[in-house]
């Protein structure tokens, strides 16, 4: 990677962490949130052997607009127009109720760009694989199932996008509860 997408995911790192520095995951430990963005960058590149900077800038990136009060204009104007871009289109609109923003995601997945299908594909596997490995502790197992089959629902609509993360993908979910 070249100097310039180097200081790019540095500073994506640096605003997240930021971003998300009072937030915590729902597992049981509570760890803290800015893993997952983190997780997420590390399945695209070891996984799938993604080196784009702005894409795996997004992937760091993805919940700032939707979990945090960071704003798309904002982005816009710290990371450019396409990684802000590929955020806003995995954000999900918070002031709809959770089963509205669920279907969603479904309906939408396969208008995404290729960028953000990548991101959402390391999303779900992430996602996946902590609710199989450490649920929130107040999450029953129909609740767990109930995950795993959405994310599929997710997922399915967006096949063809990259064999390696839908490989991981489906790997994950055959660990479903």
């Amino acid at each position: 990677m070249n100097p310039r997408g180097t200081r790019l995911l540095v500073d994506a790192l640096a605003f997240a962490a930021y971003k998300h520095r009072l937030q915590r995951r729902k597992d049981p430990e509570a760890s803290p949130y800015i893993n997952h963005p983190i997780a997420l960058a590390h399945v695209l590149t070891d996984e799938a052997g993604m080196t784009n900077a702005r894409l795996l800038a997004a992937a760091i990136l993805h919940d700032t607009i939707e979990d945090t009060e960071t704003t798309y204009e904002e982005l816009r104007e710290r990371f450019g127009k396409t990684i802000a871009g590929v955020v806003r289109e995995v954000s999900d609109d918070t002031t709809l109720p959770k089963a509205e923003r669920k279907r969603l995601q479904i309906e939408h997945a396969e208008h995404l760009s290729r960028r953000a299908r990548l991101v959402k594909l390391a999303d779900k596997i992430c996602n996946v694989r902590d609710v199989a490995a450490n649920a929130p502790h107040d999450w029953p197992l129909a609740r767990r199932r109930e995950y795993f089959d959405w994310a599929k629902a997710v997922v399915d609509r967006i096949r063809g996008t990259n064999k390696n993360l839908e490989r991981a993908f489906d790997e994950a979910y055959a660990g479903r509860p």
